[in-house]
């Protein structure tokens, strides 16, 4: 039982500063707003600028699915800190724990599936292009 709250711990650390750190420099990197002009038109990080093409629906929907996932992701990782926090702090209670173990699970599974259709939309879009 230790063992297993050291490794969770270890792991709420790991993900709490690694995914603060990796929030910071993407955000630092690239602001939404460039994020979302790069995406919609990837020649140009000036939005002031109207883009030479027209906006095609592919652009739109990779900006979008893109912004999603970064959602997706930021709500993954507090989720997992409130998981690793709600089951160090379960003092052995077993439905406490129970609990705590399914929030950090689901939070898992909710990033593979974010992944995965990201990987499906952007297959599809590039399918639909060619």
């Amino acid at each position: 039982m230790k063992r297993l709250r050291l490794l969770m711990v270890a792991i709420t650390l790991f993900f709490g500063i690694g995914g603060a750190a990796l929030l910071t420099a993407s955000a630092a990197a690239d602001s939404p707003k460039t994020a979302v002009c790069t995406a919609i038109d990837p020649g140009s990080n000036d939005c002031s600028a109207t883009p030479k093409t027209g906006l095609s629906l592919n652009q739109v929907i990779g900006a979008v699915i893109n912004i999603l996932s970064t959602v997706v992701g930021i709500a993954a990782v507090v989720m997992i800190i409130i998981g690793g926090f709600r089951y160090i702090t379960a003092a052995g209670d077993s439905s406490k724990i129970t609990s705590a173990r399914n929030t950090i699970i689901y939070a898992l599974v909710g990033v593979v599936i974010a992944a995965l259709a990201q990987v499906l939309v952007k297959f599809v879009l590039n399918k639909a292009t060619s």
